[in-house]
């Protein structure tokens, strides 16, 4: 049995699309489980601002890796590796089709191959990224990273920037992804369908779901977290510094900034099987994804 994974932008329906691929998949008699890869939704306390799957989704649909660590903890993409194997190894060798969704590209990869974020990185390019960073400072090499690094690193947080970055340049991750990581490489086999859809659409999409997470308490949410000592890779999420302001446009035009950053990382992803969602419902989407399992 494969290994699904949904992948996608911010506000294009990840959620909403596995809940109606686990009912098709009920139908054929297999018995479905969501696999979280969403680098923020492993935080309790965050599931408005993640938007992480609600109590009546997750009764529709168990899910798996959703609000586990607590709020002061920092957590890693190599900590979040080992259990993400475990679980999928768990359910397959029960049975179980895995359904493994979210948008944070790190947390995909690491649930789906082997994770290795520790080369030796020679002294020359060592060297030249510390020259970089006291000369133009943490956060302008935080802005060229790849998505996938970025998106769990607080643009203050010089020594990762420095490491990721001086991964980026040896061409380790993301680039390695060209030579096949999510196809013959996977630990188990595994489709991969990454969810697109239409510029304009996913701006309406991204400005609906931010104005529900606001009506729903996530200004509340995130100013509880912030009392309760939320730790750096919590803080890491978009939106929570501009919540925390009160700016809900900022957080809007943030979630844009990476929902781009988010597509663009997909469109290089060898393997992946692009489903576009415009003007689709979730119903049809979780269809074609369907047709694609073997």
């Amino acid at each position: 049995m494969e290994v699904v994974a949904i992948f996608g932008p911010t506000a294009v329906g990840k959620t909403g699309i596995a809940l109606e691929l686990a009912d098709l998949l009920r139908r054929r008699g297999e018995d479905p489980v969501a696999v979280n890869c969403d680098s923020i939704q492993v935080y309790e306390g965050l599931g408005v601002l993640s938007g992480a799957a609600s109590a009546q989704e997750r009764e529709r649909l168990e899910h798996r890796l959703v609000a586990f660590v607590p709020l002061g903890e920092e957590f890693s993409a190599g900590r979040y590796a080992q259990l993400a194997h475990g679980e999928i190894d768990v359910l397959l060798d029960a049975g179980r089709r895995p359904i493994v969704v979210g948008g944070t590209g790190l947390y995909l990869r690491a649930a789906l191959a082997e994770l290795d974020m520790r080369p030796p990185v020679p002294a020359a390019i060592r060297q030249e990224v510390e020259a970089e960073i006291g000369e133009r400072g943490g956060e302008a090499l935080h802005a060229e990273l790849d998505p996938d690094l970025s998106s769990g690193v607080h643009p203050n947080d010089r020594k990762r920037i420095a490491r990721l970055t001086e991964l980026q340049r040896l061409g380790i991750y993301p680039h390695a992804t060209s030579d096949g990581l999510w196809t013959e490489r996977t630990r188990r086999p595994t489709v991969l369908a990454g969810i697109s859809c239409e510029r304009e659409e996913l701006d309406r999409r991204i400005d609906a779901r931010v104005d529900a997470m606001v009506t729903a308490g996530a200004i509340e949410e995130v100013e509880a977290a912030d009392r309760a000592g939320a730790s750096r890779t919590a803080r890491a999420a978009i939106g929570f510094d501009e919540l925390l302001s009160g700016d809900v446009e900022a957080m809007k035009r943030a979630q844009r900034r990476f929902t781009r950053r988010q597509l663009t990382w997909m469109r290089r992803m060898p393997g992946v099987q692009t489903v576009d969602r415009t003007s689709r419902s979730e119903t049809d989407v979780a269809a074609e994804i369907a047709g694609l399992l073997g």
